[in-house]
């Protein structure tokens, strides 16, 4: 059996599950945008209805901003790290209700002003691998390792993100939270996409960058939970994590 070799941890595995953002690819390249695009029109709508938002701009999403307002950083732990997309929406409704707007309206407008951020990010595609990735990918496969994606963004949004990088071959298996009844941490992500491949969940080897997806591997009895850190300062936030890399050149396959 493949050994996965990490910073002194050496792990037999048949497979590997990845979270897909900011673990597959850079985060803020692809979601900055979009967030940046979502806060401006929802400012302007409740401008429009002579409001704001009900707490700070940056406390809405998780996300942090330049003098100018533009958003520059994500908080890991808020709900554009680790939030769905209905969960998110939902947070964005609340803002729109709160100032007047009757429920359904505020999901329709929502809906509307999150459609056109999407499609102003795909003129750009802007889904770039995370640094040492493909070549990771790449000894993974020459081992015959499994490879799946288990992901809280839609199961089609994944395969488009994917494709977008050139790296949609190597996975056989990708799960979103449409596919499941109960998201991240909840183990049943990680319980499928290992049934889907064939494996037993302490066959695979689960690799995130929030404290969901090494929660998500503990429960699932994973043979090791990998946290993904690339930011400044303490990794404090992926405390489940039985190992933290900054990037994919950390991490070996042997076989």
């Amino acid at each position: 059996m493949p050994l996965i070799q990490v910073n002194g941890h050496s792990s037999p595995c048949r497979g590997v599950l990845f979270d897909k953002d900011g673990t597959l690819l850079h985060f803020m390249a692809l979601w900055g945008g979009w967030a940046d695009y979502v806060l401006r029109f929802m400012e302007e709508r409740l401008e429009l209805m002579g409001a704001g938002f009900t707490v700070p701009k940056e406390k809405v999403l998780g996300t942090l901003h330049v003098s100018g307002g533009a958003v520059s950083d994500y908080d890991v732990q808020g709900p554009l790290a680790m939030g769905t997309a209905e969960e998110t929406s939902g947070i964005l409704a609340w803002q729109l209700y709160a100032a007047g707007m009757p429920w359904n309206e505020a999901i329709i407008q929502v809906n509307q002003i999150t459609k056109n951020a999407m499609y102003q990010i795909r003129q750009h595609k802007p889904a770039f691998p995370m640094p040492g990735l493909e070549t990771f990918l790449e000894s993974c496969r020459n081992a015959s390792l499994e490879m799946a994606v288990v992901t809280s963004d839609t199961t089609a949004a994944a395969l488009e993100h994917l494709e977008w990088m050139g790296i949609r071959s190597y996975f056989s298996v990708v799960i979103g939270r449409d596919q499941v009844e109960n998201g991240k941490p909840h183990p049943e992500m990680a319980e499928k996409a290992c049934r889907m491949l064939g494996l037993e969940p302490g066959e695979a080897v689960i690799i995130g960058d929030s404290n969901g997806d090494m929660q998500m591997a503990r429960q699932a009895g994973a043979a090791l939970a990998v946290g993904l850190y690339q930011g400044e300062g303490e990794d404090n936030h992926l405390i489940d994590a039985e190992v933290v890399i900054s990037d994919y050149n950390e991490m070996k396959v042997v076989y």
